[in-house]
This record gives C-alpha cells, structure tokens and sequence, in this order.
C-alpha cells in the first residue's frame, strides 16, 4: 500500500490520549496510531451481513430431515438467532439470509426481520453450489461498500465491531476471522505473516498441517470479491477464492479468543449445547 509522508501539529492532551492507543502489537506507534483512527473514522461503514443458511445437513441427521442445521436450537433458541442477536449488537441491521432445503421454517421464525429489530431479505438456494456461488445470487442487494459473509451453522464468540476496526484499518480485500483448534486438518489452515494470511489450505492433510490456526466462518469482503467468483458451476470460497486471495496479498486474519462451535457433526452440536454461553 502505498503511503505519503505527512508532517502535523497536534496539542499535548491529544498525543496523551493518542499513545493511550499504542498497544505494540496492532498498533505499534504514534505514526500507525493515526492512520489506524483516521481509517476506523474515514472507511465505510459495514452495514450489511450475509448469511448461508442453505445446504441439506446431511452430517447433521437425522436432526435435519424435519429442520435446516441454521435451526437447531441451542440455549432455547436456533443457532441462527444467536447469529443475528450478534450482528444486532454490532448494529448491522440490513442482513440477506440464503435458504434452502426447509427454507420456510427459517422464514416463518424470523419473517421480515422486523420483531428481531432488524430487515431480512432471503435469496433462495437454486441448488447447493457451494460456499462462493451465493455471491452471485446477492451481488445487487450487497451494494458498493464492505460486508460480513458468515456461515449459519457457526457459533462465535467475536467482537465484530473490533473485527470490523481491523479490517477498515488494513485496507485490504477481505479478512477472515480466526481461531485455534487442536485437529486442524478439519478446517480452513492459515499460516500467518504479521495479520496478513501468506498461505490458506482447505483440510490439508494430517501430516502437512504445522498450524492450528484456521478460518473460523466469518468474514469481511470487499464487493470487488464477487467479481471473482466463476459465473458458473460449484464453487467454493476455501478452495477457490482464499487461497488466490492469500498468494495476491489480499487477505488478513483477525485472531479471537472467544468460544466457537462449527456445528457440522451431532458431536459438535452437543458440545455447543452443553457449552455454549458458560464462562470460560
């Protein structure tokens, strides 16, 4: 990125809060302190959240022959209610949700979004075509500007308004949200240079997996991403379009400590049930 060197005044109450801000590790001095507060006050606002809540579950039955995964009720409500009661929090109230098989219990639970404080609009799944074609589908409700992209069936305990601040200050295409897990080979492996990801591979094999860092679901991207995804056929962001993006130097990674259940397994769900909400 390309940066021009400029000279500036500021009074001494000023720089005191401003090296309040200076943590070593995001931000590392006076100079980056101000281009991290100017970007978090210039960039876009992120106002819009799409969620994939398609797919058939076919791991997750026989729970899912009568309901979609996104549904299944953890702490007395669906995992997708958990989701949007995280984006409302984070005041992203404009979200697009993609249904597919059983797409009406979604729509009849949440309608228009407006009991929840917030509007809904729901694209219909053609057919599964992965986790990048659904871009497509939404690219004239998305907009112009930055959104979240994030999976139905995840449960995170994130700071999307920080996450947010980090990827307005990177200028980056797209960040993804991170986590730690013990068995990495199940997900999305990201080695990591500073905050930008140099590498991401799609459940790499056991004997080549040296990081337990992976993609947690949760994403920020720029529209300019869609224009990247194959117009046709099934399509895939971990295999597809993250990979490109980590060899171009497009995409940073946003490491969190919170809790977070990928519910893709009966397994899973039962831990998400038993775990979920209880202090760490």
């Amino acid at each position: 990125m390309t940066r021009q060197r400029l000279t500036i005044t500021l009074k001494k109450d000023v720089i005191r809060a401003l090296d309040q801000t200076i943590d070593g590790d995001r931000i590392r001095n006076r100079s980056h302190a101000i281009e991290y507060l100017l970007s978090k006050t210039l960039a876009p606002k992120i106002k819009k959240a799409f969620i994939l809540a398609g797919g058939a579950g076919v791991k997750m039955r026989p729970f899912t022959y009568e309901m979609p995964k996104t549904m299944l009720p953890v702490k007395g409500k669906p995992i997708l209610e958990h989701i949007i009661d995280k984006l409302r929090e984070h005041n992203i109230r404009e979200i697009i949700i993609l249904v597919g098989a059983l797409g009406d219990k979604i729509k009849n639970h949440f309608g228009d979004g407006a009991k929840f404080g917030i509007s809904i609009v729901y694209i219909e799944e053609l057919k599964e075509e992965g986790t990048a074609a659904p871009l497509r589908l939404a690219k004239n409700l998305l907009g112009n500007e930055p959104f979240l992209l994030l999976y139905g069936d995840v449960l995170a305990d994130i700071n999307l308004t920080d996450f947010i601040d980090f990827h307005s200050a990177h200028g980056g295409l797209t960040s993804i949200a991170l986590t730690s897990v013990a068995k990495p080979s199940e997900y999305g492996v990201v080695c990591l240079h500073g905050d930008k990801v140099v590498d991401f591979t799609e459940k790499p094999h056991k004997a080549h997996t040296l990081s337990h860092v992976v993609f947690s679901g949760i994403q920020i991207l720029s529209p300019k991403v869609i224009e990247m995804v194959p117009k046709k056929g099934f399509s895939m962001l971990e295999n597809d379009l993250l990979p490109k993006l980590a060899k171009s130097g497009q995409l940073y990674g946003y490491l969190f400590e919170g809790r977070w259940y990928d519910v893709g397994t009966p397994e899973i769900y039962a831990e998400a049930v038993k775990e979920w909400g209880n202090k760490s």
